[in-house]
Order: C-alpha cells, then sequence, then structure tokens
C-alpha cells in the first residue's frame, strides 16, 4: 500500500513539468540573431549588422529616462524626451559605430523571447559601452518575423538612461 501511495504522489508531483509547453523551437535561432547583432557590433561589421534586419525599413526608436532629460536639460533647456528622426535607423547606428574610434560593445542580460515560431517578440536589458565604458542602459525591445531566410528584425525600441554622475 506505501509503494502504491509513493508511486502516486511521485506521479502527481510530476504533473507540472508535464504541463510546462515546450521550448519555442526557434528560440536557438532567435539567439543567434542576438549574437550576431553583439558581435557585428564589436568587430565593426556593417553588412553583418544589416543583414538582421528586414529590408525596406525598420521602426528604430530610443526614449530618454525622465531622469536622464533632466541631466540633459541642465546644459540644454529645450532638450526633449523623445525625438522621431527618420535618420535615426540601423544604417546610421552601424555607420557611427564603424566610425567611431573608440571600441563599442552592447551587452545584453535577462533575455525573454516569446515566439509562435513565425513571430517574435524578444526584451533584454542592455548596456552600451564605449572603450569598456558605459554610455547608456535600459530596456530593449524588438520584434521579428521569420523569412524564408530565417529571423530578422522589424523594429527596435529602447530606453536610453545615462550612468550615474562621476
Amino acid at each position: 500500500m506505501k509503494t502504491w501511495m509513493l508511486a502516486a504522489m511521485l506521479f502527481l508531483a510530476s504533473l507540472p513539468a508535464l504541463a510546462r509547453a515546450p521550448a519555442d523551437p526557434d528560440e536557438a535561432g532567435i539567439r543567434q540573431v542576438i549574437e550576431r547583432f553583439r558581435t557585428a557590433i564589436i568587430e565593426r561589421d556593417k553588412p553583418r549588422f544589416l543583414a538582421l534586419f528586414l529590408e525596406g525599413g525598420v521602426s528604430w526608436q530610443p526614449t530618454l529616462s525622465d531622469e536622464g532629460l533632466s541631466r540633459i536639460r541642465e546644459k540644454n533647456p529645450k532638450a526633449i524626451k523623445l525625438r522621431v528622426n527618420p535618420a535615426n535607423n540601423p544604417t546610421s547606428f552601424i555607420d557611427e559605430v564603424v566610425a567611431d574610434k573608440a571600441s563599442s560593445e552592447e551587452t545584453f542580460d535577462n533575455i525573454r523571447i516569446d515566439s509562435d515560431g513565425d513571430v517574435a517578440a524578444v526584451t533584454f536589458d542592455y548596456r552600451f559601452l564605449s572603450d569598456g565604458k558605459e554610455t547608456n542602459h535600459g530596456k530593449e525591445a524588438w520584434q521579428l518575423i521569420r523569412t524564408a531566410e530565417g529571423w530578422r528584425i522589424v523594429s527596435v525600441i529602447w530606453s536610453v538612461n545615462l550612468p550615474p554622475k562621476s
């Protein structure tokens, strides 16, 4: 009787593990996009960076944190929190990275992926470094679609928090 009870309890304890959704089969491909994005910045590889995006236009929009806006307004009272500028896009970003004498790197933590196999949302905490020093950090969110050639980024939005004053 005790053996039967123990077997039943073990079976019941395993039910939550059986009820979990299977791992996203495309997670590896999406994580590959994240890693290629990261290494293309480090290596200043414009063609590899731009190949990560859907051709024909990508939403590319930062927003400044309230605290960062206050700090910037100390020097520039007319500064605004959010400026929509079509000239800000993946191409202009990687062009700045390539032209900068300082090394650049973006780090990603707390990566979360939600996908149905054809569309995906990726969010994470990021830090952008120039010559190893943080220039800004915040939350970043991407939307991706799976094309015949693989996953492509269609939207990038992020918050901009300035590092603490030194």
